[in-house]
C-alpha cells in the first residue's frame, strides 16, 4: 500500500485500554482511532478505509456470549468483505476466536497485556489485509486483459449449418463441467471454441490458461504442468506454480493433447483422476478444480488402436466431442470471414475505407483453403498489406501454399522467408502432421512448433 504505516480501529468500551493502545502503538500505526460504541463504527468506515480493525466480543457488562461481536463482525464484513478483523475474547476463551474465526475474523488476541503477541497479530492482520487489497487488484486487471484477449478472439463465420450445429452443441456443454475433446484440422479455430466454451460456462469470470502441449519440451513437461518446489532441481531458486494450479477455479486448455508421449500420458491421467498435482519436489498434493479443455488435429482412437495414445486417457478427456468442420465445407461463412477480416486488417494498418469487390469474394470463396480460417486471416492481411487502392480485386489475392508463394518470394535471399516457405511446403507434403514433418525436417517436433509461431503458420 502506499501509506508507510498503516491505520486501525480500536471498538471497545474500556478507554484505559484505549490509552494504553494508542501509546504502545503509535511507533507503528499511522492512524489509531478508538471508540467505546459499536453503533457508531459503520459511520467511521463510511469516511475512512481501515488497515485493521481490534473488535472487542462483548460490550454491555455481565454479558459474555461473545454475541454483539460476532454481530458486529458480521456488519463490518458486509461493508467490507475485505477487511482485516482482530478479535478480543476473554482469557482463555478459545472456543469463542475460533468461531468469530469461522465467520470471518482474521484472528484474536486474549485479554492478557501481551504486548509482542498483539503486535505481531495486529502486523499479521495489516499484511493480510495488503494481500487481500493485491488479489483483488490483481482479479480486476485479468478481468480487463480478459477482455481485451476475447476481442482478438472473435467468433466469425457461424452461417453454414455445420457450424450452427457446433455452436448450439457448444452452448449445451458450456452449462456443465464436462471434459470437452475439440478435434479438426489445423487451422479451423479450435482455441475460438475452446474459449467460447469458457466464456459461457460460470467460469468466464476466472482464467483461461492456453497450454500448447506441442511445444513443450519433454523433460520440462512435469515441471510446467505441475510446478515445483525450491530446490527441486539445479535451476529451480523458487516455489513456481504449474499451469493446472494457475488454472484452478477456471478453464484449461491442452492444445495438441496427442503429442504428448507415452510415458507423460499416464502422469496426466492420474492428474485427472485425482484432481490434485503433486509438484516436483514436494510431498503434499495440492487440490486443483479445473474446467478441462483438450484439442487435436490427431486421429486418437486410430493412435489408441496403434498404442500411441492410452485409451483411459482417451476417455478422460472426451466426456463430449466437438469436431470443427474444415472451411472448405463451410463455404457460407467465407464471405463474413472476409470482411471482418478486411475490417481488422484496414484499421491496423490505417486503411479504414477499404473493401473488396465480388469476383475478389468469388475467387476466395472457390478456394480449397488447405490451411483453413487461418490461411484465410493471412491471405486477406497480405492482400490489404500490399493493395495501393481502396478496393481489393482478384488479381491482389495471392493464395499462401507453397506453391504460390515460390513465386512471390522466389527472389528474396531472406533465410527466414525461405525458412517459413520450406516448413510450409513440408507441412503440406506431411498432410499437417506434425511429428512427420520434424523428422522430414530433422528437428523435433517443440523446434518446430516454436518456428511455426514465430512465423504465424
Amino acid at each position: 500500500m502506499s501509506k508507510s504505516k498503516p491505520s486501525i480501529l480500536i471498538i471497545d468500551d474500556n478507554e484505559e485500554l484505549h490509552f494504553a493502545l494508542r501509546v504502545f502503538l503509535a511507533p507503528h500505526f499511522g492512524i489509531i482511532e478508538t471508540i467505546k460504541n459499536p453503533n457508531q463504527v459503520l459511520a467511521k468506515m463510511d469516511r475512512v478505509s481501515y488497515d485493521v480493525i481490534l473488535l472487542d466480543m462483548n460490550f454491555n457488562a455481565g454479558i459474555n456470549s461473545g454475541n454483539e461481536g460476532l454481530y458486529w463482525l458480521k456488519r463490518i464484513l458486509e461493508v467490507d468483505p475485505n477487511a482485516c478483523i482482530v478479535m478480543i475474547t476473554a482469557y482463555g476463551d478459545v472456543e469463542l476466536a475460533v468461531k468469530s474465526i469461522k465467520e470471518g475474523a482474521t484472528d484474536f488476541i486474549q485479554k492478557s497485556w501481551d504486548e509482542q503477541k498483539i503486535l505481531s497479530t495486529l502486523l499479521s492482520a495489516y499484511k493480510q489485509r495488503c494481500s487481500k487489497i493485491e488479489i483483488k487488484e490483481l482479479k480486476e486487471k485479468q478481468k480487463h486483459l480478459s477482455t481485451q484477449v476475447n476481442k482478438q478472439f472473435q467468433l466469425v463465420g457461424v452461417n453454414s449449418p455445420l457450424m450452427r450445429k457446433v455452436i448450439e452443441t457448444v452452448k449445451k456443454v458450456a452449462e456443465t463441467d464436462a471434459n470437452i475433446l475439440i478435434v479438426g484440422e489445423n487451422g479451423t479455430g479450435k482455441e475460438l471454441i475452446a474459449r467460447e466454451i469458457h466464456n459461457l460456462s460460470g467460469r468466464k469470470d476466472q482464467l483461461f490458461i492456453n497450454v500448447d502441449l506441442g511445444s513443450i519440451a519433454e523433460s520440462l513437461f512435469e515441471s510446467e504442468l505441475f510446478g515445483y518446489k525450491k530446490g527441486a532441481f539445479t535451476d529451480a531458486r523458487e516455489d513456481r506454480m504449474g499451469r493446472f494450479e494457475v488454472a484452478n477455479n477456471g478453464t484449461l486448455f491442452l492444445d495438441e493433447i496427442g503429442n504428448i508421449p507415452n510415458h507423460l500420458q499416464s502422469k496426466l491421467l492420474v492428474v485427472l483422476q485425482n484432481r490434485e498435482v503433486l509438484p516436483l519436489g514436494s510431498t503434499i498434493p495440492r487440490p486443483i478444480n479445473i474446467r478441462l479443455v483438450s484439442a487435436t488435429n490427431q486421429p486418437l482412437v486410430a493412435m489408441v488402436e496403434k498404442k500411441l495414445f492410452r485409451e483411459d486417457l482417451l476417455y478422460r478427456i472426451n466426456t463430449v466431442t466437438i469436431e470443427i468442420p474444415p472451411l472448405r465445407e463451410r463455404k457460407e461463412d467465407i464471405p463474413d470471414l472476409i470482411n471482418f477480416y478486411i475490417r481488422k486488417y484496414a484499421e491496423r494498418y490505417c486503411k479504414n475505407s477499404m473493401s473488396i469487390n465480388q469476383s475478389a469474394i468469388k475467387k476466395l470463396t472457390n478456394y480449397s483453403w488447405p490451411g483453413n480460417v487461418r490461411e484465410l486471416k493471412h491471405t486477406i492481411e497480405r492482400s490489404v498489406i500490399l493493395n495501393d487502392s481502396s478496393t481489393i480485386f482478384d488479381d491482389n489475392i495471392l493464395f499462401g501454399s507453397p506453391q504460390s508463394l515460390d513465386n512471390d518470394e522466389s527472389n528474396t535471399y531472406n533465410i527466414a522467408a525461405q525458412e517459413r516457405k520450406l516448413i510450409l511446403r513440408v507441412l503440406e507434403h506431411s498432410k499437417g502432421n506434425i511429428k512427420v514433418a520434424a523428422q522430414k525436417l530433422g528437428i523435433n517436433r517443440s523446434t518446430l512448433y516454436d518456428k511455426m509461431k514465430r512465423y504465424d503458420i
